[in-house]
Parts: structure tokens; C-alpha cells; sequence
């Protein structure tokens, strides 16, 4: 989980990250996002709202779990992301696989 949090960290420095709810769905809609992210203390709201737009236009959604989001890209309290480029999102997908099988 920490290498995935560390690529987060690299995609927010680099501006290939969309932060914060309303602007992750907008994102979404839009077809720029290539995966998001959802914080693990995400309010069930904001949770419907980012699978229901994940769902409905095809894009990955990774859960973070007991890691802080909003830490690991420097703006606490941070429930959702969404990275636009395509290969920073295939990183952070395979990380998120690998961290779910233990095999980091």
C-alpha cells in the first residue's frame, strides 16, 4: 500500500491528479479519469456518488483502505482522487493488485 500511496504522492507533484469529490465525478463524466481512488473513512455518500460514476463510464475504482488519502498527496481530509493519465493509472492499478494478493 505504500508503494500505491508514493505513486499517489508522484501523480499529485506531477498535476496528472483530481482531487475532492465533485470535482472526481465531474472528471469522470468527462472521460479524463483513468482510475480513481477512494479513501477508505469515505462518507457512504460520497462513496455512492464515486461508484455510481465509476460504473457508469467504465473506470476503475481502487480502495485505499486504513490509508490516509489526503496524506499521502499532501491535502488531508481527501476522500477521493482520480488520476488522468493513462500510464501513472495502469501503475497505481498494478500496485493496488499486488498489494490485495501480498505479493509487494
Amino acid at each position: 500500500m505504500d508503494r500505491m500511496l508514493n505513486m499517489l504522492g508522484l501523480c499529485a507533484r506531477a498535476g496528472k491528479l483530481i482531487t475532492g469529490e465533485k470535482a472526481c465525478v465531474q472528471a469522470i463524466r468527462a472521460g479524463g479519469a483513468q482510475v480513481a481512488l477512494l479513501d477508505g473513512a469515505a462518507s457512504a455518500n460520497a462513496v455512492k456518488a464515486l461508484t455510481d460514476a465509476c460504473t457508469s463510464h467504465g473506470v476503475p475504482l481502487v480502495r485505499t483502505g486504513n490509508c490516509s488519502l489526503g496524506d499521502a498527496i499532501g491535502k488531508p481530509g481527501r476522500m477521493a482522487a482520480v488520476v488522468t493519465d493513462e500510464g501513472m493509472a495502469a501503475r497505481i492499478i498494478e500496485l493496488s493488485d499486488a498489494d490485495s494478493i501480498g505479493d509487494v
